[in-house]
């Protein structure tokens, strides 16, 4: 069966490519199916952190991330994920609120618009979606995921930043294109169901 939603990140990978790895990309999408928690390579570390700012618990506590998985070949990548977010937040004066989510709907396909984290960063609030990989991230993932999220996301103060958090370069990016990219999103996701099928 076809999928019928996919993650904000799958649609990114998509838009970013071009040509036969963009088909190659959809095709993946495709073969794999609906989300299946056997495949995130990030749950546990994803989890931990949001554990950590929902109970409130000291930002020691970002340095167990290591430990939430049993996997060998993800410790040292959580160690590495763990340390950059501790190192990240620093002297940051942060507090948890719960993040708000949306979707972006066209063509038979949701795209989960959900940032992981609701948080007020020294005295702004924020909506965090966070970036696990290794490469860094690009001006226009920036812009395709800040507009997502604040073009899909409806019940925030406007006042409500935002964000995404480069974890591996410790760099929070916040949103700076004011391009209406619904248009270009629609096609690419026409694009998608074509392949699809």
């Amino acid at each position: 069966m076809k999928p019928t939603k996919i993650s904000m990140t799958d649609l990114v990978d998509i838009v970013s490519s071009s040509g036969i790895p963009k088909v190659n990309k959809v095709l993946a999408i495709k073969k794999r199916g609906e989300y299946h928690p056997a495949f995130d390579r990030y749950k546990g570390i994803r989890e931990h952190i949001i554990e950590v700012h929902r109970n409130s618990l000291p930002k020691a506590q970002i340095k167990q991330g290591a430990s939430k998985t049993n996997d060998p070949k993800k410790v040292a990548s959580y160690a590495e994920i763990s340390d950059a977010y501790h190192s990240w937040w620093g002297k940051k004066d942060i507090s948890w609120f719960e993040p708000v989510t949306g979707t972006f709907d066209r063509h038979g396909i949701t795209v989960n618009v959900n940032p992981e984290l609701g948080l007020t960063i020294d005295g702004t609030k924020h909506l965090v979606k966070l970036y696990f990989k290794q490469q860094p991230l690009s001006k226009n993932r920036v812009d395709l995921i800040t507009f997502l999220m604040h073009h899909c996301i409806k019940k925030v103060d406007k006042n409500t930043v935002m964000a995404i958090l480069d974890i591996r370069n410790k760099k929070l990016f916040t949103e700076t294109t004011t391009i209406d990219l619904s248009a270009a999103l629609t096609a690419e996701l026409a694009y998608v169901a074509s392949l699809l099928e």
